[in-house]
């Protein structure tokens, strides 16, 4: 099986394959030569400098490895082109399975616009908006005048909080319009556009599935509602202020959804939930595994990946929705390579040493060794922290136990962000919806000026000046 990816999905990747016996071929950038996932692969082979463009986005580059290497799957991980419909249908034109659901799916559900409208037919609430894509302004305007202001304005192809413009009133729509088209263009190769009403107040829970083709599961949801920039930043499995019926009404409407399509593979249906009313509203389906899926292999004792493989395999799902239940709580934090005092500024150098958290209920995935150099050409992603415990109060304890053990020298992460969040009297009685983060981090230099809280935190990855002074010169801080 070829890893179309890097970092360290890509070493999830290898590892489950490794497990169920199948071989593993890594392509690689330039950049990537020292990774650990191209120690941990089988066979690694690099397709190209860089650049992203030119090599993990560089469909023709990765199928030629794997007509070389005659690999029989190739699994797309996450980001890149894990949801690009040419990739998929050039994988099974090729005779190779792709790990994920087909391209016409994929156009289908991946296209935000489009599944909206299916989401629609399946009896699924949707967030009121455009049906489909809207072609003008003028029907933008439309769309708008009809649901009301503010609205946002959503790439159709766009993933991970990005191509996402808000406009409050007539003027700003008409402003901001032709500039989203040109931007969805360029970020996703798609200038495709649609309207809908902006939900303010609302919970960001979203909901994993497991499907092969005929028959669909829901894993329970986990609560994404601590973002930053529309980015989530702390995922928790369950959501605490779910309940038990709510709960179910929305996990059948995602597995229907996911049914109606044929869906196979892992997939996530995405909602805005109102916690005041118990109303919820589709936003979306990714169709592909998240970043966040180690939080409901935690709750579920379900190996996503794995299972993913073996259902592209032609598998049926091993188990039904009556055999799959919640257990414990599960919270997961990205340590990212930024530094969270200066904007979240990418923060790329060597890791000098590292201190991995263990313990009874830590899970730690990553990307990293000592010595390893973080590339500033990729996503800042270092790692997953991920820890589960019997309920929520004590998964938040451990989570800033374990916080404390991780270490990783020579660069600024976002480890005392998490720490700080972790110790939050809002964060831990579970008061926070999608804007609230935005509001703390507002205050968060200030919180690092009055207190000596997160000391240990910020020594722990910080380089001094004079380090900083010696990296190369795209690391410099602005």
């Amino acid at each position: 099986m070829l890893v179309a990816n890097r970092g360290e999905i890509a070493v999830r990747i290898i590892r489950a394959a490794r497990e169920l016996g199948i071989e593993s071929v890594q392509v690689y950038s330039e950049a990537d030569v020292d990774s650990l996932a191209v120690k941990l692969a089988d066979k690694a082979v690099c397709i190209g400098p860089p650049k992203a463009a030119k090599s993990y986005l560089n469909i023709d580059a990765i199928m030629t490895v794997a007509k070389k290497e005659k690999v029989d799957a190739i699994h797309p991980g996450y980001g890149f082109l894990s949801e690009n419909a040419e990739f998929a249908d050039a994988v099974v034109k090729a005779g190779m399975i792709f790990v994920g659901p087909s391209g016409l799916i994929m156009r289908k559900m991946g296209d935000k616009a489009t599944a909206k409208q299916t989401a629609k037919q399946a009896g699924v609430p949707t967030v009121p908006g455009s049906d489909g894509r809207v072609e003008s302004l003028d029907v933008a305007t439309a769309v708008a005048a009809e649901i009301g202001y503010p609205v946002m304005i959503k790439a159709s192809a766009g993933g991970g909080g990005r191509g996402i413009r808000i406009a409050k009133s007539l003027d700003e729509l008409a402003e901001q319009f032709h500039p989203a088209q040109a931007e969805a263009a360029a970020a996703f190769g798609d200038g495709g556009l649609y309207v809908e009403k902006l939900i303010t107040g609302s919970r960001h829970i979203e909901f994993q599935l497991l499907a092969d083709g005929k028959r669909a599961v829901h894993l329970f949801e986990r609560e994404c509602s601590l973002q930053r920039r529309r980015q989530k930043v702390w995922e928790e499995a369950p959501s605490a202020v779910l309940s038990p019926s709510v709960r179910a009404e929305m996990g059948k409407a995602a597995a229907a959804l996911a049914e109606s399509v044929g869906y196979c593979g892992a997939g996530t249906v995405e909602y805005l939930y109102n916690e005041k009313n118990g109303e919820f509203y589709f936003i979306e389906m990714n169709t592909r595994i998240q970043v966040e899926h180690p939080a409901t292999e935690w709750i579920t004792g379900v190996d996503l990946v794995r299972e993913m493989i073996l259902v592209a395999d032609g598998n049926p799902l091993p188990f039904t929705q009556d055999e799959l239940a919640i257990k414990g709580h599960a919270i997961e934090v990205r340590i990212n390579a930024e530094d969270p005092t200066k904007d979240f500024m990418p923060f790329p150098g060597k890791v000098e040493n590292l201190s991995i958290p263990q313990g009874p209920g830590v899970r730690f995935d990553s990307l990293l060794y000592p010595g390893y150099a973080i590339s500033p050409f990729y996503d800042s992603l270092l790692g997953k922290l991920i820890v589960w415990d019997t309920d929520r109060d004590k998964a938040i304890a451990r989570l800033d136990r374990a916080l404390t053990e991780l270490s990783i020298g020579g660069v600024k992460t976002t480890k005392p962000l998490f720490v700080a969040l972790s110790r939050d009297p809002d964060v831990q009685a579970g008061r926070f919806d999608t804007k609230w983060l935005e509001g703390w981090l507002s205050n968060y230099g200030e919180m690092l000026d009055d207190s000596d809280i997160l000391d240990d935190a910020v020594t722990d990855d910080a380089t001094t000046d004079d380090e900083q002074d010696a990296l190369p010169a795209h690391t410099m801080r602005a």
